[in-house]
C-alpha cells in the first residue's frame, strides 16, 4: 500500500504573512517550516521588539513591528499566524477581527484559556468573516498522516483500541507558571486532538475519564503534571494515554528512556509509530511500523520529515488551501471545539473523580 503523508500545499506560495508572537515555537518551528516550504512571512511583532528583531534576522522577515496592534494596522496582511500564550490569544483574535483586513488566521493551542473563550474566538472569526484554522500540528506529523490512510483505506479493520504512550519531558514556557496548569492543555491537546483525527469515521468519542498528579521536576504550582485518560466510543473503541512529564529522574542522574510511541490496534492490522519530537536533536524523524493478516513480516516505510518543525508546514498549507478553495480548513476553528471539549471535559473528570460526557461541556457552555 501507497502511503503519502505529504500535506497539501496552496497554489500560492507569496501569502503576505503576518507573524505574532517570537518565541521558541515561531523561532524554531513555524519560521524553519515556512522557510522550507516556501512561505511568505512578511512582518513580525511581540512583546519584545528586540527579540522581534532577532528572531527577523534569522528568518529574512523584512518588517519588524512595534507592536501588535501596528502589525494588525498593516492592511497588507493576508494571514495572520498567531503563536502567543492563550490568555493573550483571544485578544488578539477579537482585533484582527475587528479591522476585517485580514483573510486566514491560524491560531497556536489551545485556542484560549478554556472551552468558552474557544467559542467565542470562532464566533468572532464567523462574524467577521474570517477564517479561523488552529495549529493542532501532531496530524502534520508523518506517522500519525500515514496511519490515518491507513484507516481510511480499512487496511487495519475496524478499531478496537489505541494508545499514546509519552515519556517525554517538554519545555514549559515562563508563561505557564501564572496559570496553574501544564499538561493537559499544552501537550495531551495534541494526543486529544490526535485520536480524533484518527478516528473521525466514528464520531466524536462520548466521554473521558482523567486522572492526573503533579510532576516532582515542575517547581512552579501545577495540578496536571503527570496526566493518564481514557476516551470511550459508543461503538466500543476505546483510546488510551499516558502522558508521562516525569519519566523518571532522568534530568538527575538517572540513565533516560525518552519517547512517544502510539499504537492502533483493529481487526484486521495493527500499527505503531515512535515520533521524533522528544528525541535528541528534535527533529529526528518520525518512524512507523505496520501490517496486517496475512502480512510475513511488518512494513517500515520511511520519510525524512519529522514532527517538529516541519509538521508546522502542514498546518499552515491546510489554511491557504482552504483560502483558495472556499473550503474549511483541515483543523478549522469549529473543529477544534470538539478538541477543546475534550480538554474541559478532562480536568472536569479530574475535579469529580468520574468520567464525563462530552455533551456536558457543550451544552453548558453553549
Amino acid at each position: 500500500m501507497n502511503l503519502d503523508p505529504q500535506p497539501v500545499m496552496p497554489r500560492r506560495r507569496d501569502w503576505r504573512l503576518g507573524i505574532l508572537g517570537s518565541g521558541f515555537i515561531v523561532n524554531d518551528c513555524h519560521l524553519v517550516a515556512y522557510r522550507k516550504a516556501g512561505f511568505n512571512p512578511v512582518a513580525i511583532a511581540s512583546r519584545s521588539r528586540v527579540n522581534s528583531e532577532r528572531v527577523a534576522a534569522r528568518h529574512s522577515i523584512a518588517r519588524v513591528a512595534d507592536s501588535y496592534a501596528q502589525l494588525l494596522d498593516d492592511p497588507t496582511i493576508e494571514v495572520l499566524d498567531i503563536a502567543v500564550p492563550p490568555n493573550a490569544q483571544l485578544g488578539l483574535i477579537k482585533a484582527a477581527c475587528a479591522r476585517r483586513t485580514v483573510k486566514g488566521i491560524l491560531a497556536q493551542k489551545p485556542l484560549g484559556m478554556d472551552y468558552a473563550e474557544a467559542v467565542e474566538a470562532v464566533r468572532q472569526c464567523e462574524a467577521a468573516g474570517i477564517t479561523l484554522a488552529v495549529n493542532q500540528n501532531m496530524r502534520y506529523d508523518p506517522t500519525v498522516r500515514a496511519a490515518r490512510q491507513l484507516l481510511d483505506a480499512g487496511a487495519l479493520g475496524s478499531p478496537v483500541l489505541a494508545s499514546i504512550d509519552m515519556r517525554g519531558i517538554p519545555h514549559w514556557m515562563p508563561w505557564q507558571s501564572k496559570l496553574g496548569w501544564v499538561t493537559l492543555r499544552i501537550m495531551s491537546i495534541h494526543h486529544l486532538d490526535c485520536f480524533r483525527y484518527w478516528f473521525a469515521a466514528q464520531g466524536e468519542p462520548s466521554r473521558i475519564f482523567a486522572s492526573v498528579r503533579t510532576d516532582p521536576r515542575t517547581r512552579f504550582p501545577h495540578a496536571d503534571g503527570i496526566a493518564a485518560y481514557i476516551l470511550e466510543w459508543d461503538s466500543g473503541l476505546r483510546c488510551v494515554a499516558l502522558d508521562d512529564t516525569w519519566t523518571g529522574p532522568a534530568k538527575e542522574g538517572c540513565p533516560a528512556d525518552i519517547r512517544i510511541q502510539w499504537r492502533i490496534e483493529g481487526l484486521d492490522g495493527l500499527a505503531m509509530g515512535d515520533l521524533g519530537w522528544c528525541q535528541d536533536p528534535y527533529t529526528t524523524p518520525s518512524t512507523m511500523r505496520w501490517a496486517r493478516k496475512g502480512d510475513v513480516g511488518f512494513h517500515e516505510p520511511r520519510w525524512q520529515e519529522s514532527w517538529f518543525p516541519d509538521a508546522f508546514a502542514g498546518t499552515m498549507a491546510q489554511l491557504l488551501v482552504a483560502l483558495e478553495s472556499g473550503a474549511e480548513p483541515a483543523i478549522s476553528g469549529r473543529d477544534n471545539l470538539h478538541t477543546m471539549a475534550l480538554v474541559e471535559a478532562a480536568y472536569r473528570s479530574v475535579a469529580s473523580r468520574r468520567a464525563v460526557e462530552l455533551s456536558e461541556i457543550v451544552h453548558s457552555t453553549s
